[in-house]
């Protein structure tokens, strides 16, 4: 089998297989990409009173069981807590993906919004689906994607290389039938 015809199939089989798994992490990239400009994805950074956060971080706790929607019995409910200082606000993030977004210097809630970046990310990188779909699956797509361009970019200049070499050949032929055919000075 030639070398040429062995990446063109090698090619289009693996990326066919790959399909889904890559389509799934293209479109899911394509949101994260514009998590900050949609709100649906991450809700909108907001901005508190002061940049210097002087809230204890008990009282943010007691905000956060305050707000039903936020399903907050003890800090164990919490995913994380972060600091935005040059925005004077703390965000919470919540377990069951909900953030909520206080005013660093007196503890009012700026912001209360669902946010599905974590679980798109999840999604994006195959944990969602199991960690071993993300080990065994999401990984080697990508690792197989990058090989999927490489032999593409062969693919793509094999025509322009065969044509050089053709002209390369006919050259040498014509060039040595010249010498062959001239008479030496003499």
């Amino acid at each position: 089998m030639k070398f040429s015809l062995l990446i063109r199939k090698l090619h289009s089989w693996t990326l066919t297989l790959l399909a889904l798994p890559l389509l799934v992490m293209c479109l899911t990239g394509v949101v994260l990409h514009f998590k900050k400009a949609i709100a649906w994805v991450q809700p909108t950074e907001q901005h508190g009173s002061a940049a210097i956060p002087s809230l204890e971080i008990s009282r943010i706790l007691e905000i956060c069981r305050a707000r039903p929607e936020l399903e907050v019995a003890s800090w164990r409910d919490i995913k994380r807590v972060d600091l935005r200082p040059s925005s004077g606000v703390i965000k919470v993030i919540t377990a069951n993906s909900w953030e909520a977004q206080i005013d660093a210097a007196n503890g009012e809630v700026l912001s209360l919004a669902e946010r599905r970046s974590d679980m798109i990310e999840a999604i994006h990188d195959g944990s969602w689906f199991h960690p071993l779909v993300k080990t065994w699956l999401f990984l080697p797509s990508g690792a197989l994607l990058g090989g999927g361009v490489l032999t593409g970019i062969y693919l793509f200049f094999l025509p322009a290389l065969n044509r050089r070499r053709a002209a390369r050949r006919s050259g040498a032929r014509v060039s040595g039938a010249a010498r062959t055919s001239s008479p030496e000075p003499g």
